[in-house]
């Protein structure tokens, strides 16, 4: 994240166009009410000198009755306007967050993979959730105190300066004592509050990542150490929230000095014009009263100034996010999507994650309709391949082909229609089993859903579930097995019926007896669709048409099974290491044994086959 700062002056012309300028029309009827709100104070402090003049002092029986019944009324006007426009403006806001989080979210979720790699969840969580609450209670406040508290301060003022101007330059002789320590005490706010925000998103991130690895936690006894971690960023959140909570609370301090000054002013001057008979005790209350009225919504004004550094500190991260570059576009003139099965191809590309390089000039072929098995050590670059094809990501330099067509010449969404992907994590939302597999189409016959369901086994145990279909899986399909949450995923990939396969390691996590229902699920996916493999089992892809050797982002040999056997390269090697004499010898074993032929071999460390040999066996 970059630390760009935006003017309030920019980011209030971002807001007011891209979300409350829709908002207009209701906004202006609420400003009206929040006018008539606001004059209503200035009612009241015109109403003190009738009511001391003519009634306390004077007196006089039938003046007592009209401002006894234009005081009610005044209260019933008041309180008819602030209902009407506090519902308005809840409104506004409400609908003016939602919107800012929905289009928050979207512009999120088309980044890049790169842009996830940097962005966490827990961060990304805060700017969506907490970012955009803080900036709609914050505009609620800023557009109620520029409504009814400015107007407010307007009309009571008016009055204050009719009943003796002298008097109201008195009252504001504070003012100009004021100005320099506001506006340092406004950027304090800002900056602090900036880090907060930055604070606040690192607590999010952290939370989410214990939550995800509790099992991990428990089982290396990591909850102390854990707690102590999260205390400490606690405590360093409240140092930040606690400094700007008094940079932001300084502001109407300072307007109470103020006003104190401006009290103190006008009771030794307009004291002795009392005293003296030039101005009546009715005149003075009613100054007193406008003055006192005034600096209530003043200081509200002051406090919403704190306030509205709080929101620019939210609106600027928010703002970052939405001017985040989109790497992955559709292109101007999109083309039409290849007929058939279509085979895949990576021609000299090129890929790097900063200084890391991931993929060196990679080519590889994949035929239509044949099974193309990758192997190689973690971080040869075979998920990145998956993440190309399906453009979670573009590569610096060479091509990818889908079919015929560059995969940047086909639209995101057609693109991304052509493959089904099946990995080991085999992540389901927390919704019902069936929503899990239609995946909101509505297309979807009960023969069409009954047919995948027992293609990919999923009737086996369905029975066992307290509702069938309708059972909620729980949070990441936490309620369902590791070997009934991959059967799921074969489901779903069925009903989506693409002529590309993607299986990344989809059996490597479960026992024997799941491996085989799921295996078997996926032969009967793969049929008659390309499909592209990863695995680091031998045992699972001896059957494929092509199995490709990679390591370091390059392919070093390819061929069939047989092939590769009998040119007696690094795949033969690794293969006689698993399965010595027909039986799979142990990890540690075959580990050991890899290393000590490759120094043997070579007289030095080995690299290839070493880091193969880690990803096999280890």
């Amino acid at each position: 994240m970059n630390d760009q700062t935006y003017t309030s002056g920019q980011l209030l012309r971002w807001i007011w166009g891209a979300y409350l300028k829709k908002h207009s029309p209701t906004m202006l009827v609420a400003v009206f009410f929040m006018a008539i709100e606001g004059a209503t104070l200035g009612a009241l402090a015109r109403l003190m000198e009738p009511m001391f003049d003519l009634v306390f002092v004077g007196g006089r029986d039938d003046a007592l009755v009209w401002v006894g019944v234009v005081l009610m009324g005044i209260f019933i006007l008041r309180a008819f306007a602030g209902v009407i426009q506090k519902v308005l403006l809840t409104r506004v806001a409400q609908k003016t967050a939602a919107d800012m989080r929905i289009d928050l979210l979207d512009r999120m979720m088309r980044q890049d993979g790169a842009f996830h790699q940097t962005h966490p969840p827990g961060f990304l969580v805060q700017r969506v959730q907490s970012d955009v609450n803080a900036v709609g209670d914050v505009w609620r406040a800023v557009i109620t105190g520029a409504g009814r508290d400015f107007i407010g301060l307007l009309v009571l003022l008016g009055v204050a300066i009719a009943i003796d101007p002298i008097w109201a330059l008195l009252a504001c002789v504070g003012i100009p004592l004021m100005v320099l320590p506001a506006a340092a005490a406004q950027r304090f706010v800002r900056r602090r509050s900036r880090e907060a925000r930055d604070l606040g998103a690192g607590l999010a991130t952290r939370l989410d990542e214990v939550f995800h690895g509790i099992v991990q936690i428990k089982l290396n006894a990591l909850e102390q150490y854990q707690a102590r971690q999260y205390r400490d960023m606690t405590g360093t959140f409240i140092k930040t929230e606690v400094r700007a909570a008094f940079g932001n609370s300084a502001i109407p301090g300072l307007i109470d000095i103020m006003s104190g000054l401006g009290f103190m002013a006008v009771i030794l001057y307009g004291g002795a014009e009392i005293i003296s008979g030039d101005k009546t005790i009715g005149q003075f209350m009613t100054f007193f009263t406008a003055m006192g009225f005034a600096f209530s919504p003043l200081r509200r004004l002051g406090a919403i100034s704190g306030l509205w550094q709080v929101a620019a500190a939210a609106l600027e991260r928010i703002k970052e996010l939405m001017d985040a570059p989109l790497r992955l576009k559709d292109p101007k003139t999109p083309v039409a999507l290849p007929a058939g099965t279509p085979g895949v191809v990576l021609e000299g590309v090129d890929l790097a994650y900063g200084e890391a390089k991931v993929l060196d000039g990679l080519t590889l072929h994949a035929e239509p309709g044949q099974t193309t098995a990758l192997v190689g050590a973690s971080g040869a670059g075979k998920s990145t391949v998956f993440n190309l094809l399906t453009r979670l990501i573009d590569p610096q330099a060479g091509v990818v082909l889908i079919g015929d067509q560059p995969a940047t010449s086909l639209r995101l969404r057609d693109l991304r229609g052509l493959f089904s992907v099946v990995t080991q994590e085999a992540l389901l939302f927390d919704e019902t089993l069936r929503e899990n597999i239609v995946l909101g189409r509505e297309d979807v016959s009960d023969a069409q859903l009954q047919g995948v369901l027992d293609a990919a086994h999923v009737s086996d145990f369905l029975p066992s579930l307290e509702h069938g279909l309708d059972t909620r899986v729980g949070p990441r399909g936490s309620a369902l097995s590791g070997g009934q949450r991959q059967r799921v995923v074969i489901a779903r990939a069925l009903l989506r019926d693409t002529p590309i396969l993607l299986l990344d390691e989809a059996t490597s996590a479960l026992d024997a007896q799941s491996e085989q229902m799921v295996q078997d699920a996926l032969d009967r996916l793969s049929e008659g669709r390309t499909t592209l493999v990863i695995a680091h089992r031998l045992s699972t892809i001896r059957s494929a048409d092509k199995i490709i050797v990679m390591d370091r982002g390059r392919v070093m040999d390819e061929g069939t099974h047989e092939e590769l056997l009998e040119r007696g390269g690094i795949y033969a090697d690794l293969y006689r290491l698993q399965f010595q004499e027909g039986k799979t010898v142990s990890d540690a074993h075959g580990l050991r044994a890899l290393r000590g032929r490759q120094r043997s071999d070579d007289g030095e460390k080995p690299t290839i086959l070493q880091r193969l040999g880690q990803a096999l066996f280890g």
